[in-house]
Formats: structure tokens, sequence, C-alpha cells
């Protein structure tokens, strides 16, 4: 096969950077086109003040950043170092900023990054101009520096040029060709340039690139501003560009570095400047790169007050010249990798900044070469991992607004995301409503998390209170929904799963190729499966209920199934794929007295025998056609009940009535994670991810090798013998010692592993970490800690599941 011929739209850092990576890997038919001159083109990259901060609560970024600080330490420019490792330090003014950097310190530890807590002594050593007295601690990473990000892209420019890309500067992108669905040229202000693939790194012009096919790309570029002092007397001599560690203030959303004798500031804390995409000035027209804009200096008074605070030398100084410079927000704060999913051959590598430019690079690379990511979990990355309101203009300038004033912020792992809210709800919203539901967000739907209506069931039990990071957007109310659900039974909104239907005469061979589990089975049969990448790594884990002949209905993780499914369709036109969330919902009713409540409401057979374990039934619960599948995701006797959206109230208000004689209750989500993980079932994109393979996840159950060929089946038969991790059941004794993920784990003093999900057992008593652990150490009985903020918290590995392992009261 001929190698494609490639155009790459933006010749910055992350441009350069997927030019080298691709000619690396033996790619050279390649053309880079870049409005500016070269290697400072005028975008982000030809501005940005080069910190690289490894430290992010994504094990993924992490990762990007630190190949990009590996790369950049290797190149130079006729002796010139592309990246100045000086290190980075952290600093807390606050008590509740001290105990946010502990728990970074646990991220920097879980995903292999060597970093150290350190006194407030230890930071003026670091960092001389500190106040001593402003500050209680700090987080010191060696690796951490800053990049030369201009240096850096001329320096993979020449790699690739030497490979034989072809650069050409002063090209203005005008159009982008296709045909039959797929480009075919770049059109530029000199000519066309043929294409089989054309990547958009075009950074902040990226939706402008993006709509010449059609694509929306939910981007937006703020200004944020960054300002240079003059002299500072305290560091007059400093021949050396930097010397001490590149420094954030993140209580006053603030950063500084080095330059000689003077320093850099940057600032977050002014209002949200957001800029269209269109209304950025061409190379020509911009006094001095269009990435560029007029500094405002009274945005920049309050950064100036709190620097002359917190390093008192900068009193002698003046701030001397500033700009507000222009970088890419998205609503969730992650970059825009992949291809469209309308027009073949358009990929994205979007949104990235210089930190994590040299690793997506690679990433997208490997991607295009091999059809797979190997080195990274892209997962969090997909350009396509977005719903249809995600992509309204609205709501992506609402959340990228919100993610640049939030960028420093101290953010819960359940913090209620900001407006435009709400956007989705369920059928059954305005009865949750009225039992004072407590609602968090999941794909844009309006979830409950708990029930005050059900504040009285509390008394008389015993709900111990976690600590108090645990105990935001907690309640008791939480452990006494979960245990009414294990003594009698409760009604679960499901209706934010994303369901998919799957029809035509190719529909079981399509799903059979897909799929590793058997699906080719008998009307009414339910599997649990996986879908895998080339490589054998997790890309999800689904439910498939054969409701006809050709008609499947899939229970999906989100649009990255749908995207999966929607690419490998056959061109034959016998199989269709539709999302059918919106048009449906579901209604878990999980409990001993399921089917107490349900029978009486049907002539259809709900006994045991009248639908088993795992399959699936088409019946009228009163007047409402439902689908009911027998399974359960809190370890429960019950059904996963749907029926179409214009009946579920009157679905809601029909099990409601059958189920409070008998003492059910409505439980909300806390509930139900806190079940689930006693019963001991995954959940994808926390527990398992593209990285992982079913056997260390602990879902090889799943797979079946004696089955016909399907993606990813080659790879998983070598990768079975081989299995060096393992996805951990840990349960901790100290009932306030709840952790709530991605935390460290220890044995003895080495770090090991990380913590995935976490809550409170309410049935069993003990608090439940699923962790990654070495093989060798995943022994029922063997003892570790988890690193919990400036903590070592005891826990024991133990056999899963937790709960009913026999499984009777699931197949009664």
């Amino acid at each position: 096969m001929a190698e494609p011929r490639v155009v790459i739209i933006g010749a910055g850092v992350v441009g350069a950077a997927l030019a080298d990576e691709l000619s690396a890997r033996g790619w050279t038919e390649v053309t880079v086109v870049d409005q500016g001159p070269l290697p400072a083109t005028g975008g982000s990259s030809s501005h940005a003040p080069g910190l690289v901060f490894q430290t992010n609560a994504s094990k993924t970024m992490t990762e990007l950043a630190r190949y990009t600080v590996e790369k950049f330490s290797s190149l130079e420019v006729d002796g010139k170092p592309c990246f100045l490792q000086v290190g980075g330090l952290e600093v807390a003014t606050g008590p509740e900023r001290l105990a946010e950097i502990q728990r970074r310190h646990g991220w920097l530890t879980s995903w292999g990054v060597e970093s150290r807590l350190l006194s407030p002594e230890e930071c003026v050593e670091r960092h001389p101009l500190v106040d001593r007295d402003k500050i209680l601690g700090g987080l010191f990473v060696p690796t951490d520096g800053l990049a030369k990000a201009v240096l850096a892209v001329e320096a993979q420019i020449r790699r690739a040029t030497e490979r034989g890309v072809r650069f050409l500067a002063r090209h203005e992108v005008l159009d982008i060709r296709r045909s039959d669905g797929r480009v075919t040229a770049v059109v530029t202000d000199h000519g066309e340039i043929d294409a089989d693939i054309v990547v958009c790194c075009a950074g902040i012009w990226g939706p402008k690139i993006a709509r010449m096919v059609g694509m929306n790309l939910p981007l937006t570029p703020l200004a944020h501003q960054l300002a240079w002092t003059g002299p500072v007397p305290a560091l007059a001599g400093q021949t050396e560009e930097a010397v001490r560690p590149i420094l954030r203030h993140q209580d006053a959303d603030l950063y500084y570095r080095d330059r000689y004798d003077g320093l850099g500031i940057g600032y977050y804390g002014h209002r949200p400047m957001p800029v269209s995409a269109d209304d950025i000035l061409s190379v020509d027209e911009a006094e001095e790169m269009p990435s560029v804009l007029k500094f405002t200096e009274e945005d920049f008074e309050p950064a100036w007050t709190e620097t002359q605070s917190l390093l008192p030398a900068t009193q002698e100084a003046k701030v001397e010249e500033g700009i507000n410079g222009l970088f890419s927000f998205t609503p969730d704060g992650y970059p825009l990798l992949g291809e469209s999913p309308d027009v073949k051959g358009f990929w994205v590598a979007e949104a990235v900044w210089v930190t994590h430019s040299a690793g997506v690079g690679r990433a997208v690379a490997e991607w295009l070469v091999d059809g797979y990511c190997s080195s990274f979990d892209l997962h969090e990355c997909d350009v396509n991992r977005f719903e249809p309101h995600q992509l309204s203009p609205e709501y992506v300038l609402a959340r990228d607004c919100q993610n640049f004033v939030e960028v420093y912020d101290i953010l819960h792992p359940l913090q209620p995301s900001g407006d435009p809210r709400p956007i989705r709800t369920s059928p059954f919203y305005a009865r949750q409503q009225a039992h004072g539901a407590f609602f968090l967000e999941a794909n844009g739907w309006e979830r409950p998390q708990w029930y005050e209506a059900n504040a009285p069931l509390v008394e008389g039990r015993t709900i111990p209170t976690p600590n108090d990071w645990a105990a935001r957007y907690w309640s008791p109310i939480v452990g006494a929904e979960a245990q009414a659900t294990r003594e009698t039974i409760a009604l679960y909104d499901m209706t934010a799963l994303k369901r998919l239907e799957v029809t035509g005469p190719g529909a079981a061979a399509f799903l059979e190729r897909l799929c590793t589990g058997k699906i080719d089975k008998s009307v009414g049969s339910v599997t649990y499966t996986l879908l895998l990448d080339h490589d054998g790594g997790i890309r999800s884990d689904i439910t498939v209920a054969r409701l006809a002949r050709d008609r499947f209905q899939v229970g999906a993780n989100g649009n990255l199934d749908l995207d999966w499914f929607s690419r490998h369709l056959p061109d034959d036109g016998t199989v269709q794929v539709r999302d059918i969330t919106a048009g449906t919902c579901c209604i878990g009713l999980w409990g001993p007295l399921a089917r107490e409540v349900l029978q009486p409401l049907t002539e259809a057979d709900f006994s045991n025998d009248g639908l088993k374990y795992f399959r699936a039934k088409q019946a009228y619960l009163g007047s409402v056609p439902v689908t009911a599948l027998r399974l359960s995701y809190v370890g429960e006797l019950g059904w996963e009940l749907y029926t179409t959206a214009d009946q579920g109230l009157k679905l809601w208000d029909t099990l409601w009535a059958a189920a409070q004689p008998l003492g059910g209750i409505i439980a909300g989500r806390g509930a139900f994670n806190s079940l689930r993980l006693e019963k001991g079932y995954r959940s994808f994109g926390t527990d398992m991810t593209y990285e992982h393979d079913p056997y260390e996840a602990g879902v090889g159950f799943a797979v079946k090798l004696d089955k016909d060929d399907f993606i990813g089946k080659a790879a998983l038969q070598r990768r079975k013998a081989d299995v060096r991790r393992r996805l951990t059941c840990l349960t901790i004794d100290d009932p306030r010692a709840v952790v709530l993920g991605k935390e460290p784990v220890y044995d003895g003093e080495h770090a090991v592993g990380y913590v995935t999900s976490a809550a409170y057992g309410y049935t069993i008593g003990k608090g439940i970490a699923y962790a990654w652990l070495p093989a060798e150490l995943a022994e029922p009985g063997r003892r570790v800690h988890i690193g919990y903020f400036d903590q070592r918290i005891e826990a024991v590995v133990a056999e899963e599941p937790l709960f009913d392992p026999t499984m009777s009261r699931l197949r009664g």
C-alpha cells in the first residue's frame, strides 16, 4: 500500500511535533503549511511562556507532559537547549491549598513522577524571592521546567526536514477539498496540495479550519495575561535565563518564571476574555503577532499587588511589558484529538498547550500509523467524546470560560458543573425534585445523588461520617438508601446511561465482529461483553440485548461507543446504528422485594423461570410497554425497565405506587456506587481504560476466545499469558478513612499502584477501594497503605465480590 499523503495545517509546537514523530515512523510524504513565518508562526506557541508543570489529576495528561519533558530535554538548536529543567514549585498560602498540594503529590506518586513536599523553609531555599511568612509549604517536581517553544519547533522542523518532510511558510489555508466523504486536497493561497490525510493543528484557528469540512470544534480562544518585569535588584547579575524553579501561587491564580534579572508573571484571575477564531487578525494585520492582544493593565492590578506581597523583592521593580495572549480552552479542559466522524481523513490535534505538545505529537502519530495509540490512553482526549448538546455555541462558550476561571481552583471530584444547567432531564425530574433530590450532572443529565425525602431513613442506622474531603457532596442519606435497597426495594433513575439500537440483517454478524462475547444467541438473550482496540486494550464494556432477530439494544458508556460502532459499519447498508437515549428512559428496580412489586403489575411471567438472569422480555406494566432486562448493577434481584420518554412518568408513578406499601424507596447515585463496589462491578473510564486488557481488569470472563475472530483477539491471545498487574479489591477498616480515587498505594515505602474507584460499603461496614497493583501483590490478605493527603491509610487485599459471592440474591 502506498504511503498516504499527509498535510498538517499549523507549524506550531503541535504540528512540528507531529511531523517529527510521523517522519520518525517512516511517513515522509508529509507537508506542513502555516500562514505565518517559521519557526515563530504567530500562534500561541510563539508567545507561550513555556512553563511545563506535569502535575495533573489525569494520568494521561501527566504522561503526555512527561514525554514532552523527556523529548524537549533531548533537543537543542545550534547548542541552545530547548528545555531548562529548573524544576517546578507550587506554594500554599492557606490550609486548604496545603491539603490540595498534598493531594497533588499523591497524583504524581500514582503516575510515577518524582515529587517532594517541602516545608516553608525548603521552599525559600529553592526560590529565595518567596516570603517565608506568607506560605505554609510547597510541592516540588524536579523534572518540571521551561520549554523554549520556538526553539523546540525549530529543532523538530529540522529533524523532520532531514527525513523529507516539507514545511511551507506563508501559506494560508482557504479550503479543504472533499470527495465521497473524504479529504482530497488542501487549498492554499499558493495553490492546492493533494492529501489523503489532513491534520488540523491550527490551535486558536482550529474552529475556523474545522468548519471547512463541516466539523464543529468545541474550542474557544481566551486571552490570558502575561507580564514581564524590568530588572529586580535582588536578581542583579543573573546571567543565566533561569536558575530558580518555575513557581505557581495558585491561591491567587498566578505563576512566575525567571528571565535573567527579571520575572515573567502569568495571571488567570482576571475576567474571561473570549475571542472568536474568526476575529483573530491575520499575520500581516497583527501589530505583534495574531495571538497577542493589547495588555489591559487594569485587569492585571490585583496580580501585581499580590506578586509584591508574595515576592517582596518585586516592590523595587516595575512591570515593563505585558500581553493578553490567546490560548485554547475546551468544555472539559482536555485536548481534542482524533478523526472527524463525518469526513474520513480529516483529523484534529487541537487545544494542546506546550506542556503536552510532544506527547500529543507522538500519540497522534501512533494513531495514524498503527491505527491505535499504544503509548497513551486517549479516551479523555478523543474529539468524538462529546454529546450533541456539548457542541452548541452557548454551551461551549460558557464551559470554556468556566474552565478558564477554574484553571487553578481546588476542585472536588464530585463538584457540580456550572451553567448552563439543567440541560437534560429525565421524565421523572419533577418527581425527583418533589422528593428533594440533590442533583449532579452526568453527560448533561440531571442525576440524583440522594433524596432529602429519605432523611427519616437515617434514624436508627449506623452511618459513619467520612473525613471532611469525602464528606463534600455527601449525606448520611446515601448510606441509608444503600442499606434500604438491600432490605426492601428501590427505584433508580438510569436514564443517563447511553442506549444504542443496532438493526438490520447484518446486525448480529456486525456485533460478533466487534464484541468479545457471543452475541448471535436466542432472542431475549442479554450479554455482558467488551469492545477492544486492535492491541487488546479495553475500549468499553457494554450489555447487548437481542430483542428481535435483527434488532439489538446496547447499553453503552458514551458517545465514543457510538463513534466506534459507526466507524465499523459495513459499506453494504446491512447494519444501522442509532442513539435512542433521548427518546427513551430507564428505571432500575432492585431489591429483595422487586418481584413482589413487579409481578402484580403485569400478566407476563416474571418468575425466576419466566425470566432468568441476563434475559430480556417485552411486556406491559399496567398500561406502559417496557423492555425488561434482568440484570443488576447493585447486586440485587431486579430489572432494568425501559420505555419511551413520553411514558416514562407513567412508568415511574406505576412502580412507585406499587413499591410504597412494601417499604420501597427511591435512591440516588451515591448509594448506587457503594452497592456496585460491594459487588465488584467495574466502571469503564475509571477502573479500566484503553491501557488495560480484560485479564488484568478481572473481566476475562467476558472474552470468548473460542468464537470467530473479533477486533483485538490476536493481541489478546498474546497478552493473556503475561498479566503483570491486576485491578484489586482493597478494604479499609477505619470508617472515616474513605478515599475517593487516584490516590497512590504503597507496599512499605514504595509506591506500587493507584486507586481507581472508592466508596464506603454500607452493607459490609468497611471502606472499599479498587486499585491497580502488581500481580504479585494482589493476593488476599496482603496489607498495603493508601496515601491520602498527608496520611497513610492501612488497607487489605480482599477476595471479591465482597457481597453475595454465591450470586443467590441476583439469581433468586
